[in-house]
């Protein structure tokens, strides 16, 4: 799971931003004291800074300044300020992109992602083996083995498997899926998402897996793990 830093004096809008990024499996914090936003930074050790201009005791450029000083962490400005300085200023001074206030929340999704694909790699990021209902999941073969065999899965699958395990025991909604999917640059429609599902599957039969993915009808799909219970 990324973490990501916003840097955000205003309550509301920081509670409205948390709570939205959370939703797409971010981990968002915030800062407690703006006299000590090097100091939180260097706790959190955050994947994306997101940082508005206007703030106390000292402005977003100068903690851009600051984190740019000590770190190559992204930095995104969120700011109402729409001065073309503003946005020369935040460049010059190592930010990868300005998005003004008030902004379109898939807009700021979108960047994120694009962002965080172009800065970290993949498979890198992820563990590259993971263990789901006794399987072992390899991200970066793409490959699924239990003591019944092994499947293969195309990157599709394996995209789609890794979004469902990843909030196992969740309904994830398909809009949610299909937006992951497009952001990543691997558009797919309703109809292939259902496609894509299914061959996964059957795949995932094979092996004895294939009911571990529910389908709830109007909602989206759920990757089942039955929790270990004592007694």
């Amino acid at each position: 799971m990324f973490k990501l830093l916003l840097i955000e004096d205003d309550s509301s809008l920081f509670s409205e931003i948390k709570s939205r990024l959370s939703q797409w499996s971010y981990d968002v914090y915030g800062i407690s004291d703006f006299e000590k936003v090097m100091q939180e930074f260097a706790m959190i050790k955050p994947d994306l800074v997101i940082i508005d201009i206007q703030l106390p005791k000292f402005d977003g450029f100068h903690w851009c300044r600051m984190i740019r000083s000590h770190s190559n962490a992204p930095i995104i400005f969120l700011s109402s300020r729409d001065h073309p300085t503003d946005m020369v200023m935040s460049m010059q001074l190592g930010a990868d992109d300005f998005i003004q206030k008030p902004f379109h929340f898939d807009v700021l999704i979108a960047k994120i992602q694009a962002i965080l694909r172009r800065v970290y790699d993949y498979s890198t990021i992820q563990s590259s083996l993971k263990t789901w209902c006794s399987a072992t999941i390899d991200f970066d073969k793409n490959m699924v083995a239990n003591n019944s065999g092994t499947v293969e899965l195309t990157k599709h699958e394996m995209y789609i498997l890794k979004i469902l395990i990843d909030k196992k025991n969740q309904i994830v909604n398909r809009d949610q899926i299909i937006n992951s999917l497009w952001e990543d640059k691997r558009f797919i429609s309703d109809n292939t998402l259902t496609v894509n599902v299914n061959r996964l599957r059957k795949k995932l039969e094979e092996i004895g897996l294939g009911n571990k993915i529910e389908t709830k009808v109007g909602q989206g799909y759920i990757a089942v793990e039955e929790e270990m219970t004592n007694g």
